[in-house]
């Protein structure tokens, strides 16, 4: 006998007369005739080969046969039902596994903060951060390790798309105790003779970007480049050199106690995106994230990505 013959209709309605000992009440309960229920249990028994029901005209009660199969039953019910419950949480993008990459400070600090806040919306999608260079970011949506990735803007290509999140100017970040962090207005040809450290090859390139936008005269070269922003920070903190970076660094950098001053003539901005795929169907549960992550990370930005005033 192929289990594929039962069906979830024959089963539910077996259950339902077993509960109520009653084929008119089982036809209330599940909207049915009872004629139509007498059909049904019928051809389960036929597919069984044993009769579920010993049948007198005053009440239904379980045949031996059909006590011995009720416990199954009800285990094919429940688990139908929590399969029918997981369904509707995937449709609804309310169960699910996302897998997102960013680069440390976003990974360490905004993406735990928005998961946090989502899980209270959706607690059983589950959201899996892996900290990635930035320059690994396109690539790993690209060949599908990961689902999402927010980082600075990159070039892409046909397989991923882009979408902007928030701006956040570069700024510089010195001890308290440096020259620098006693003028009020700095330009970019007070750095020419500033020791900088940039972090990793991102930083050391968006610093080269930076030069080409300012005079010959007004360039700066970092001294040194060091992986991660944290060690910058930290040298910084120290007096030895400063860094640029953006200005979002902060919800890091208040640790290391440590000045941002604004560059200007001219500021510039890092642009800081999501990245899907294009190739690839995203599921509910990365959808939903997706789109409670691009107004989540904006507020986020206002709070935490913006520099002071120059006065």
């Amino acid at each position: 006998m192929s289990l594929t013959k039962f069906t979830f209709r024959q089963i539910e309605t077996f259950v339902c007369v077993a509960e109520l000992h009653s084929f008119a009440g089982a036809a209330q309960r599940l909207g049915m005739t009872p004629q139509a229920v007498s059909q049904l249990i019928a051809e389960l028994e036929n597919i069984l080969s044993f009769r579920l029901f010993d049948r007198t005209t005053r009440q239904v009660n379980l045949s031996t046969a059909g006590r011995d199969f009720l416990a199954s039953a009800e285990t094919i019910l429940r688990h139908v039902r929590e399969a029918e419950s997981a369904a509707d949480d995937v449709r609804n993008r309310a169960a699910g596994v996302v897998r997102i990459g960013a680069p440390l400070v976003l990974a360490s600090t905004a993406l735990p903060a928005a998961i946090r806040e989502y899980r209270d919306k959706r607690p059983k999608v589950v959201v899996r951060v892996r900290d990635l260079p930035v320059d690994a970011l396109v690539s790993a949506v690209s060949v599908g390790d990961v689902d999402l990735a927010i980082g600075p803007d990159r070039i892409i290509d046909t397989s991923v798309v882009r979408e902007a999140l928030f701006d956040s100017l570069w700024v510089l970040w010195c001890a308290k105790d440096h020259a620098l962090a006693r003028r009020k207005v700095l330009r970019w040809r007070d750095l020419m003779t500033t020791p900088l450290v940039a972090a990793g090859r991102d930083h050391e390139h968006s610093v080269s970007q930076m030069r080409l936008s300012t005079p010959e005269g007004e360039r700066v070269t970092p001294i040194d480049v060091v992986d991660n922003i944290s060690t910058a920070l930290g040298i910084a903190a120290q007096g030895l050199a400063a860094t640029l970076a953006p200005a979002y660094v902060g919800v890091l950098a208040s640790a290391f106690d440590i000045v941002m001053k604004r560059v200007v003539d001219p500021e510039v901005q890092r642009k800081v995106c999501l990245y899907r795929s294009s190739v690839r169907a995203a599921s509910p549960a990365v959808e939903g994230f997706a789109t409670f992550l691009g107004p989540w990370m904006e507020a986020w930005s206002r709070q935490f990505g913006h520099a002071p005033r120059t006065r």
